[in-house]
């Protein structure tokens, strides 16, 4: 079987591929490139595997002229930098001792052991220069199913990096068979680990679960982590029942993965998953918004189209009810909308407090009127 693309026809790619099989090394495509590959899905980065050492790989690039960074030296990776693309190049390895993240490798010539070191047996698989595919551990039958599995014993892929348990259930949201089930002895290793990822930082934890939430389907995987006890480890209180509901009422709406998070609920999911300054702010007020009276019209005004269109859909999914009708016509149009009044039109016969609830109950009027009073009878509302 062969892999084709331009992500392997480059230059850039031929070019770092030859620069180590010249000097006479193995050198393959390796990982993601080759399952997305497979999978006709795009390809966005691609990793190189060589039996060539850290040393070896950065002379051969400043021989060849090429920018060689040594960002995972200890661990065998250094990034030869071509027109602009980093390649990651990394000497096979086998772990010697492994403590949590972290390990301790020792480099080598043998591709089966740098294949039984990975996490999915679907990511355990290479190609050469020309795109024959090279499966040493039975990868391609896995990923041929849409089967997340791990590489060898669960437990022990698990061990050495506790966030393996996340990356099960977001590979199985983005590639799995949505029509099977997770692997079940993947699934009682999850189950058993999962405390062990109150241990692992926020933002290793966030950076998954926005990868896991902007998944096509999450809702079986994210059903799945809560039935094994894995959500509430990472969103105390959370529950995923709406989250089907949602996707389906969601079609074909771009974006989405915070609206996810907003039906899901949980205490504290800003900080269990480190969101930035703004995620949070919009986290709470989809999640406000959610339990307000405001239509759709009123909610793009105040807000945004993005927003808006959030919690008309997570309310919808909550409730499980279909959004109002119109409702996106309705959110353009309040977008649109500008309140003609301004403070400077009600002084200086009203000031302070006075002037902010009359400008409020002028607003409400207009937004009640479906943004159509004018200025004057707006003037007339506000007065006491």
């Amino acid at each position: 079987m062969k892999v084709a693309g331009d992500w392997l026809t480059s230059n850039a790619t031929q070019s770092v591929l030859a620069m180590l099989t010249g000097a006479g090394h193995h050198a393959l495509c390796v990982g993601g490139c080759v399952r997305n590959a497979l999978l006709q899905m795009p390809v966005s980065d691609v990793d190189i595997a060589t039996d060539a050492t850290p040393e070896t790989v950065t002379s051969l690039a400043e021989q060849a002229g090429l920018r060689a960074v040594p960002t995972g030296f200890a661990h065998g990776t250094v990034t030869v930098v071509v027109d602009g693309t980093g390649f990651e190049v990394t000497t096979f390895r086998h772990d010697v001792e492994t403590f949590g993240r972290h390990a301790r490798v020792a480099f080598s010539a043998d591709l089966t052991q740098d294949a039984r070191r990975r996490d999915f047996t679907m990511n355990a698989l290479y190609a050469q220069a020309d795109g024959q595919v090279i499966d040493p551990i039975g990868g391609l039958p896995d990923l041929q199913a849409r089967c997340v599995r791990f590489v060898g014993t669960p437990e022990n892929r698990i061990r050495e990096d506790f966030l393996r348990i996340l990356r099960f259930f977001r590979f199985h949201a983005q590639y799995g068979d949505p029509a099977q089930g997770l692997d079940a002895d993947a699934l009682a290793a999850c189950a058993a680990f999962a405390p062990r990822l109150e241990t692992l930082s926020q933002e290793r934890v966030g950076a998954e679960m926005r990868k896991l939430l902007a998944a096509a389907d999450p809702a079986p995987a994210v059903a799945a982590m809560q039935a094994s006890g894995v959500l509430r480890h990472i969103l105390h209180g959370a529950d995923a029942r709406a989250l089907p509901v949602l996707v389906h009422l969601e079609g074909d709406t771009p974006g989405g993965w915070l609206r996810r998070l907003a039906v899901l609920g949980g205490a504290d999911a800003a900080d269990a998953l480190r969101l930035t300054r703004a995620e949070t702010r919009a986290l709470a007020q989809i999640r406000d918004q959610i339990g307000s009276t405001a239509g759709p019209a009123e909610l793009g005004y105040r807000l945004n189209p993005h927003l808006a269109t959030d919690v008309v859909l997570a309310r919808a999914a909550l409730t499980e009810s279909p959004p109002p009708a119109n409702w996106q016509d309705d959110i353009a149009a309040g977008a649109k909308a500008r309140f003609p009044l301004r403070p400077a039109d009600l002084m200086p016969d009203l000031q302070g407090a006075a002037l902010g609830a009359a400008l409020k109950r002028a607003e409400a009027y207009w937004i009640a009127s479906g943004f159509q009073a004018d200025r004057e009878t707006l003037i007339a509302i506000a007065q006491p």
